[in-house]
């Protein structure tokens, strides 16, 4: 039995000649700060997620930035930029959703420098989300954000799903600072 390939014409390619859009790449592992530099040599605009964590040894408290998401670099680029990127050193390729090259809203890559900005405990979550109530934060730089909210160990976590990236962000918020907006689904 043959394997059924998928026509070229089907293929979704949203790079555009005239207007710079988001994309993701996948690069080398601790790689993604030298990336950053090497586009930005390039002359490409290009993001990495940081946040701070902090290490604590015997004589002395160490902070380092690391990504948010290990391995991923946004970059926003038009077509003719596409190779420049491939051709970075330690990016290995464009993340694409099956054959198609699906672009980043604006919002999304927003979302995540306001969330690095504010929220210091913040962590990427691979595996299946938690079933909750569906909120939104009502206070802060971060209000009108709408994610899940789901209960571990005490402590409230606010789950926002990123769909174009297929990650998901966790991080601690006052339960104060969220409003309802509909009850879970019951398991039936």
């Amino acid at each position: 039995m043959k394997h059924k390939e998928t026509p070229i014409s089907t293929i979704i390619n949203h790079l555009s000649e005239k207007e710079g859009k988001w994309f993701a790449v996948y690069t080398k592992y601790k790689c993604e700060k030298f990336v950053v530099e090497q586009l930005a040599k390039k002359g490409i605009a290009a993001y990495v997620p940081l946040i701070t964590k902090i290490k604590q040894y015997a004589s002395r408290i160490k902070r380092n930035e690391v990504p948010l998401i290990n391995c991923y670099v946004f970059v926003k680029i038009k077509k003719d930029e596409y190779i420049r990127v491939l051709d970075t050193q330690h990016v290995s390729m464009f993340i694409k959703q099956r054959q198609n090259l699906i672009s980043i809203p604006e919002e999304e890559i927003i979302l995540l420098k306001r969330i690095v900005g504010e929220i210091e405990e913040v962590n990427a979550l691979n595996g299946d989300i938690y079933v909750g109530d569906e909120v939104e934060i009502i206070s802060g730089n971060l209000t009108g954000i709408k994610g899940k909210l789901v209960e571990m160990e005490g402590k409230n976590r606010f789950v926002v799903q990123l769909a174009s990236i297929g990650f998901q962000l966790s991080m601690i918020i006052d339960k104060n600072l969220l409003r309802l907006i509909r009850k879970r689904a019951s398991l039936l």
